[in-house]
């Protein structure tokens, strides 16, 4: 009997990332793009498929273990911050840290020199702007030196002036530390200045673009 309450998002993409690489991910709202990312995150898991991180399948790992995973390998940005209202933005910053067992003020402290917030760091984010507040999430992404950093729409929600200074910040960063970035946007000039775009419609990656030239799947692959 066919279940008529479920409800496909991704419908079989195959997609392989590499080291250092920028890589922008757009569609329509409801072509699968966040939940393409919370996979990737694991914050989600797929129905079937495989998903492999430098070399290492995660496939079947214990939500123990992909959560331990998740916080050594993997930075988020988000759209809204989600920064603690209560915590100044060092301490926001190390909160990341602290979660897996350490207390990386030094590595904090830098971090907010290097996203220009050397004088804000003991405001709390009622007393940052947008763009500051992005900013401390940016660090906060970078304290635990993960190998990959997923954004969502992570200027989004800036006027003109600070989404230019965040995209040029995070490809300042990826420069200095060889970050790869998976970022969802609407902002089609954000996404043309990544190494590649991957377009998405109802669950299926119908393009991947990059710089130089366009490229259409031939067919769907299977995650």
């Amino acid at each position: 009997m066919k279940d008529e309450s479920r409800l496909s998002v991704l419908k079989g993409i195959s997609l392989d990332v590499t080291a250092g690489e920028i890589v922008s991910v757009v569609g329509q709202s409801g072509a699968g793009k966040s939940t393409l990312l919370h996979i990737i995150g694991t914050l989600d898991k797929p129905d079937s498929g495989a998903y492999e991180f430098n070399g290492s399948d995660l496939t079947g790992m214990s939500d123990r273990k992909l959560s331990e995973f998740r916080n050594k390998e993997i930075g988020f940005i988000f759209q809204f911050h989600h920064l603690l209202p209560e915590f100044t933005a060092l301490e926001n910053v190390m909160i990341a840290s602290m979660i897996g067992g350490r207390k990386e003020s030094a590595t904090a402290t830098q971090l907010l020199e290097e996203v220009g917030l050397r004088e804000r760091m003991s405001h709390k984010p009622s007393e940052l702007s947008g763009g500051e507040s992005q900013r401390v999430a940016i660090a906060r992404a970078l304290v635990n030196s993960p190998g990959l950093i997923l954004a969502d729409e992570p200027t989004g929600n800036l006027d003109t002036e600070n989404s230019n200074a965040i995209i040029e910040l995070i490809f300042n960063l990826r420069s200095k530390y060889g970050k790869t970035f998976i970022i969802v946007t609407h902002n089609e000039e954000f996404a043309g200045k990544c190494d590649r775009t991957i377009h998405l419609q109802d669950g299926l990656v119908t393009a991947i673009s990059d710089r130089k030239e366009l490229k259409i799947p031939t067919q769907a692959n299977n995650v």
